[in-house]
Formats: C-alpha cells, sequence, structure tokens
C-alpha cells in the first residue's frame, strides 16, 4: 500500500524500488511477522503536503486526525512551569504519576459517573503503547480477535504482528458500521473468538455505538467468554447529543482505552490511558514496565491541567468548530458526488463510497483520485485503503480536524477542481 496509487501505466513504488535481499545474500532479512504489518498510507501523504508546504504551496490536511487547535492553554502553561523547574522530570512509575492517575479517575467521576479505583488505571505512551500492552496481555499467539471492517488500520496490524488471527466483521451501512451480536456469533461459531476490538466513535466512519447495543455485545462477549476492548479515544467529540457510552457501564471486566491527542488536540504529547479489569493489572504493569517503562514524564504532569474548566471550555470549543466543519461537509455531499457515507455521529472524520466520482474521471482507485485532488488543489484526503482492505480503495475519509474556516475552504477548493 503507498501514499497514493499511480495512475494507469505509471511504476508502482514496488515496481520501482530494488530487488529485496534475501537471507542467501547475508544482508539484514525483515521478520515475516513483520511483513503482516501494512503501511499507514496517509502518513506517506502527510510526507508529500510536508514537501509542497516547503516548495511554498498552500494545503489543507484532511488526511489525519490531528486537531489543528493544539493542547488546551492550562496545559501548555503547566508544561512551562515543568520545564522552568527543571526536577521531577525522571521515569514516574510504570502505570504513571499518583496525580494523573488520580484526575482521570476523577474525569469518569464527573463524565461517567463511574468510580474507577487509580490502580485499574494505566497511563500509556499514546493509546498506541495501551493498544500494545492490552493484546500482549490478553492474547496469545493464534487467539482469534473480531474487529469492524472498516475500521482503524493499527488494530489489525499490531494484532497481526503480536500472531493473533484478525476476524474481520463486514460493517457496512446494514450494521450501522458497527459490529453486532448476530456478526460475533457467526464468527465465533467458525472457531472460537477471544477478543473483541470496539470504537465507538470510530475511525473512520464517526459512527457511535449507543447504550442499548452495546450492552448487548458486552454481555453476549461476557457470557461466551470474549474479552471487550473498547477504544474510547473519541469521547467527547459528538454531535448526537452524547460524550460516547462507556463499556465500563456495562461490564467491570471490559478494557477501556483513551487518549489525550483527540478531544485535548493533544497528539504530539504521546499520552493516553488503559482501564484494566484488577486481574490484569500486574500482568499488564510487567508487559508495560518492559515495553516502555513510562509514559512521556513532562506529559503527564501538564495533562493534570487538562481536566480544569478552562481546559473543558476550549476542548469544547473545538468540538463545536468539527460540528460546522461537518455541517460544510453534508451540505456540499451532493454537488461532490460522494456515494455511500457512514452518518458522523462523532469523532472528526467523515466517509464515503467515491464510485461515481472514479467512473466519471477514468480512475481505478481513490488512492488515484486524491493524488490528482493534492496536486490541483493542495487539499489532502486519505483514501479508504489503511481503513478497509476490501472497500476501502473506492472510498475515502475526510478528516474535520483542521476545523470549520479551512473545511469550508478546502470543500470550495475541490468543487472548482471538479467542475
Amino acid at each position: 500500500m503507498t501514499a497514493h496509487t499511480p495512475a494507469r501505466g505509471q511504476a508502482t513504488p514496488a515496481e520501482a524500488a530494488p530487488a529485496k535481499y534475501t537471507p542467501d545474500d547475508n544482508r539484514p532479512a525483515a521478520s515475516a511477522r513483520s511483513g503482516l504489518v501494512q503501511p499507514f498510507a496517509a502518513m506517506g501523504i502527510v510526507a508529500t503536503v510536508g514537501q509542497m508546504q516547503r516548495a511554498g504551496r498552500d494545503t489543507i490536511a484532511m488526511c489525519l486526525g490531528e486537531p489543528t487547535q493544539g493542547a488546551p492553554s492550562p496545559v501548555l502553561a503547566r508544561a512551562a512551569e515543568v520545564a522552568r523547574a527543571g526536577t521531577g522530570l525522571g521515569y514516574s512509575p510504570i502505570f504513571g504519576i499518583p496525580e494523573l492517575r488520580d484526575a482521570i479517575a476523577g474525569h469518569y467521576r464527573d463524565w461517567y459517573g463511574l468510580d474507577i479505583p487509580v490502580e485499574r488505571i494505566a497511563v500509556t505512551t499514546g493509546s498506541s503503547g495501551a493498544f500494545q500492552t492490552t493484546f500482549l496481555t490478553c492474547f496469545d499467539v493464534g487467539d482469534r480477535v473480531a474487529l469492524a471492517r472498516p475500521g482503524y488500520g493499527a488494530y489489525k496490524n499490531i494484532l497481526a504482528a503480536l500472531g493473533c488471527e484478525v476476524v474481520e466483521l463486514d460493517c457496512g451501512p446494514d450494521e450501522g458500521y458497527q459490529p453486532n451480536v448476530d456478526l460475533l456469533a457467526a464468527a465465533h461459531a467458525e472457531a472460537p473468538l477471544k477478543g473483541l476490538m470496539l470504537a465507538s466513535p470510530a475511525n473512520p466512519t464517526g459512527t457511535m455505538i449507543g447504550a442499548e447495543a452495546l450492552g448487548e455485545l458486552v454481555d453476549w462477549c461476557r457470557d461466551n467468554g470474549v474479552q471487550v476492548i473498547s477504544d474510547e479515544i473519541y469521547h467527547g467529540i459528538s454531535y448526537i447529543g452524547t460524550r460516547g457510552e462507556c463499556a465500563l457501564a456495562h461490564d467491570d471486566t471490559a478494557i477501556v482505552i483513551s487518549s489525550f491527542s483527540k478531544y485535548w488536540g493533544m497528539t504530539g504529547w504521546r499520552l493516553g490511558w488503559a482501564i484494566l479489569p484488577e486481574e490484569l493489572v500486574a500482568p499488564a504493569q510487567n508487559v508495560t514496565g518492559n515495553l516502555s517503562l513510562c509514559a512521556p514524564v513532562p506529559a503527564q504532569y501538564a495533562a493534570v491541567a487538562g481536566f480544569t474548566d478552562q481546559s473543558y471550555a476550549e476542548c469544547e470549543a473545538a468540538v463545536a468548530s468539527f460540528a460546522g466543519a461537518r455541517d460544510h461537509v453534508l451540505t456540499a455531499r451532493d454537488d461532490l458526488g460522494f456515494g455511500e457515507m457512514a452518518p458522523p455521529d462523532g469523532a472528526f472524520y467523515m466517509y464515503a463510497r467515491i464510485d461515481d466520482i472514479l467512473d466519471r474521471a477514468g480512475l481505478d482507485t481513490a488512492g488515484q483520485w486524491c493524488a490528482q485532488v493534492l496536486d490541483a488543489t493542495g487539499v489532502a484526503l486519505a483514501p479508504g485503503d489503511d481503513f478497509d482492505s476490501i472497500d476501502g480503495p473506492r472510498s475515502v475519509r475526510l478528516s474535520l480536524a483542521v476545523g470549520a474556516d479551512r473545511t469550508a475552504e478546502a470543500i470550495d477548493r475541490i468543487l472548482d477542481y471538479m467542475g
């Protein structure tokens, strides 16, 4: 998979690259397991955007889920204080500084009415660190783990790298782009499942699982010995009157993963967390201590200020801007020629089929169209390949994380290009 699919007749990077060395050449050779990990195409697009910017092009990067507002001002102020003090920045406890774990526990009391013992809260190196820790803690080589397709590509890539069998559940419009008990039962009947990866709001679709549906999924998993891991990093970014339903409200043995990257806009701070069942705390601590020792300590101290009234107010202002961006895209949907589209309940993504666009342009894939749009307009969109290996090549994801004004400008540029 590449950042952009070349136009017909052009050599692909694989064709243009030199032949790989083999062990017979006495050269380093990658493991077979590493070959199961697919590249993240959106990051290749980001590299192209950077080149264009350095060349003086005005670009609008709607290819990544990176909120442009950045961290809340209280977090920035606290980070400056920590840097000036220059003390207390050695290693933290494996699961994070007590102040931050206490603040996260308070957040769950305030938002969800849940009392989470701080001992069960693991501060991690972004949600990515939480995925690695929980997958290694919960699953053995060969275990079957179910997840939605389309979905965030890193789930299946990390699981595959760890030797798990990824079971993709075909979650299209008829399923509301989310798993259901019928899909799980069918997959479990083929061979027992060990885990279920959920995401609500989801990347790339933005769809959310309601309280009743989530309860049904969690109950089925508990009754069938399937570990639920719920990615809730987009909680708080919602357009349907709810922050998001927490899986822990339905089952205390579910694992919840979240992050400061999305609602708080702190992508580069690399700070997330996992809430673990009591039985998994000790093994997860052993795994984390060896993988990363601890999360970035300056970021931990600064993040405590993310749970202040001022920080929440700034985050809500960003969500309002995402909502405005969403409205711009929905208004222009027919003019853009987007087909089947997932209902963007939350997060800051919109995901749509573009079959008609490709057919009119004489193109085969969304990657080709996105490459042409970027070259002509400076607007970077993500083809669906990262999220769906079957239907993704004819789908596109727009990230609204650039906010309402830049989204409106991007839509105007695309419409002008399309004539």
